[in-house]
């Protein structure tokens, strides 16, 4: 019995010193965390922009090109990100894909109706299926496209509407998804933005 109390006071203090070290670590790091989600943030915006930075420079180049809009609409907060030389407009979108949440960044031109870019930054989809949403190659079909009346991603391979896209091959569930998320995300913006 002595023996097996040696073992569980063992573990105990081992668990004790595991867990204060990872929470250590995650106080540690926190700050940092944060602020490299902010660099990919504005980088993001700033590619999508055409504007030159350095991680170095990087605040201070988005300070001098995009102006930070917050828009109270409906009990929720928006936050817009405009260009200072085009106009042209991003935010951050966020809902659910098939497997889980995709969240990135969206542009658009000035009129808020017409997408320049778009980039995913975070998704759980199948690799190699619907994770592909995540790829330049399935992204850079949408500049140019209109979001109005609504977007659409269709299997179809025939010329494109103007508010149509490709879907992804043999991921219908994800393309489904990520239409509906960037459907949704679109009119609350664009109700914010109208009334702001």
């Amino acid at each position: 019995m002595n023996s097996n109390l040696k073992v569980l006071f063992f573990v105990l203090i081992m668990g004790m010193i595991t867990s204060g070290l990872i929470l250590g670590m995650d106080v540690l790091t926190k700050d940092r965390i944060e602020a490299n989600e902010l660099a990919e943030t504005k980088s993001t915006i700033l590619d999508a922009y055409g504007v030159s930075y350095t991680f170095s420079n990087i605040h201070d180049v988005f300070d001098n090109n995009v102006e930070t809009i917050k828009v109270d609409h409906q009990g929720e907060t928006y936050t817009f990100y405009i260009d200072k030389n085009t106009g042209a407009i991003s935010y951050e979108f966020l809902g659910n894909g098939l497997w889980g949440p995709i969240s990135g960044i969206i542009t658009l031109n000035s009129s808020f109706d017409t997408i320049e870019r778009i980039t995913v930054l975070v998704q759980q989809e199948t690799p190699g299926l619907g994770g592909i949403v995540a790829e330049r190659s399935f992204l850079d079909q949408f500049p140019g496209v209109k979001m109005v009346p609504e977007l659409l991603i269709i299997k179809d391979s025939s010329p494109n509407r103007e508010n149509e896209v490709d879907s992804i091959t043999g991921a219908t569930g994800t393309s489904n998804a990520f239409m509906n998320l960037m459907n949704t995300s679109y009119q609350a913006h664009k109700s914010a933005w109208d009334n702001r």
